[in-house]
């Protein structure tokens, strides 16, 4: 990344949403791939997403502090195996305050504490459809790391999953949050680079790393 001639720029994509490359060093990267590994193992560890109509997800997801399913949270694996979730560490809820306060600025960061994380794996044919995060009660911004394997993250519009939309490019340590009138935006993943993560990760794959405030 260091040798490319012009470095990646901060970009806001929509307003209150703004994509940040290479907000995470190798060390938090891999700092963080470490507690990804250990959240994925079970008992309420990675697992696939089955939707109401009987489809499944693509991408293998665990969650912490609260679990989601389609389309709703327990605290409980209610679509798995019904063990507890893990909880949402304290460091994490920091991180992403500063994310946001680095992204939108500091009054941005919402009073209320982090308390979700969604950690989703995509493998080399994973993908994710235009959705929006709307199962939470709050509106507070909502954070997104990426780790490994470089995606297209596709950001669009609040009343449609159609276009007008942008295409951004998701790099290992990479950063992207949306809140404010960009907070119920369509978003996806049509598609994942395989073999792009960094070498020192030693990852096939892509973490994508989403921290949101439930509200509840």
């Amino acid at each position: 990344m260091d040798a490319e001639l012009f470095p990646r720029a901060r970009t806001e994509i929509a307003p209150g949403a703004v994509h940040v490359p290479d907000w995470l060093d190798g060390e938090r990267q891999r700092a963080l791939l470490t507690a990804c590994r250990e959240w994925g193992r079970q008992p309420a560890g990675l697992r696939t997403v089955r939707t109401p109509g009987g489809g499944t997800m693509t991408a293998r997801q665990v969650c912490l502090g609260w679990h989601w399913y389609p389309y709703a949270y327990a605290r409980t694996v209610v679509d798995g195996d019904r063990a507890p979730v893990k909880p949402f560490p304290s460091w994490l809820g920091e991180l992403a305050r500063r994310a946001v306060a680095d992204a939108l600025g500091p009054e941005a960061v919402p009073e209320a504490a982090y308390d979700i994380a969604l950690i989703n794996f995509y493998d080399a044919g994973a993908r994710m459809g235009m959705h929006r995060d709307g199962d939470e009660k709050s509106a507070a911004p909502v954070v997104s790391l990426s780790l490994g394997d470089t995606c297209v993250f596709r950001f669009g519009n609040t009343e449609t999953r159609t276009r007008p939309w942008t295409d951004v490019e998701l790099r290992s340590g990479d950063l992207f949050v949306f809140g404010g009138p960009a907070r119920l935006a369509h978003h996806g993943v049509p598609r994942v680079h395989p073999g792009t993560a960094p070498p020192e990760l030693a990852l096939s794959g892509r973490l994508n790393i989403t921290l949101r405030v439930s509200g509840f």
